[in-house]
């Protein structure tokens, strides 16, 4: 009876501990965040030049599939982005150019410009003018660590990402999930300022290029989920086919370029 009665206050004790003993998981500081936010950053721009052909299906509910081809031409150092809608026909020679932080959207059928804001659907899909261009949260938002989680399989930093008062961004307010053994981002929700979810973005599978003007790797999603959260059923798939780091040149990121695809 006494042996049994001390085994019993030993698992008592042993399950007393474990109830009171902390997360071994460690909390990320704000350098630690500040740090992985840059990294995020860093390891999907290119010091050179880049292009990339992307295939982009629209989903919306009661209505045919819209498939696009475009090319989407950027040039880090300077800002620089520039997208050319390739396919289907009666899209080819529109596109989106950014001028000094604005973003302007040419119609080939009227032959105009006209400015667009970040929450621009481009081509009328659930993507917007950062899914296609260089991360640059460092610059747009302040970033704060939330907690350590779960993600199917993975084990993910989840953080949260607030505009900052002078960023210009399609929404105020971004949830980020960062895989902790690899630093790739694997989804994100963007908010309303009411808080209201707009849109979630899964990143399944992320590639990697040596990039000679960086002289080191650059990343880059191979695929990028998105599902309108308003409009449920409707959702958008954007598909990188090929990347080029080759050297583009200077008179692409310019309007008389784009506007002579369409002649």
């Amino acid at each position: 009876m006494k042996m049994f009665s001390k085994i019993w206050l030993l698992v008592l004790s042993v399950v007393l501990f474990c109830a009171a003993a902390p997360s071994l998981a460690k909390d990320l500081s704000q350098t630690e965040v500040d740090a992985l936010i840059k990294v995020l950053d860093d390891r999907q721009r290119n010091s050179g030049d880049y292009k990339a052909l992307i295939y982009l299906e629209r989903k919306e509910t009661d209505k045919n599939d819209l498939i696009y081809q475009l090319v989407v031409y950027r040039r880090d150092a300077d800002d620089k982005l520039m997208m050319l809608f390739l396919k289907p026909k009666a899209e080819a020679g529109r596109g989106y150019l950014r001028i000094d932080k604005n973003l302007f959207m040419y119609d080939p059928a009227t032959g105009k410009w006209d400015r667009r804001t970040e929450r621009e659907r481009i081509g009328g899909t659930d993507s917007r003018r950062a899914d296609y261009d260089e991360s640059r949260l460092t610059e747009e938002f302040d970033a704060a660590y939330v907690a350590e989680e779960k993600l199917g399989k993975f084990k993910v930093y989840h953080l949260k990402l607030t505009a900052k008062p002078d960023a210009d961004v399609a929404y105020p307010v971004m949830h980020v999930w960062v895989d902790v053994g690899t630093s790739n981002m694997l989804k994100s929700q963007e908010h309303a300022l009411s808080g209201k979810l707009m849109r979630t973005s899964y990143y399944p599978k992320w590639e990697k290029m040596f990039s000679p003007s960086k002289g080191a790797d650059i990343y880059f999603p191979k695929q990028i989920r998105i599902y309108d959260e308003i409009e449920k059923g409707n959702r958008t798939t954007i598909v990188i086919q090929k990347v080029d780091l080759n050297s583009l040149k200077a008179n692409i990121f310019t309007k008389a370029w784009l506007e002579s695809k369409s002649r």
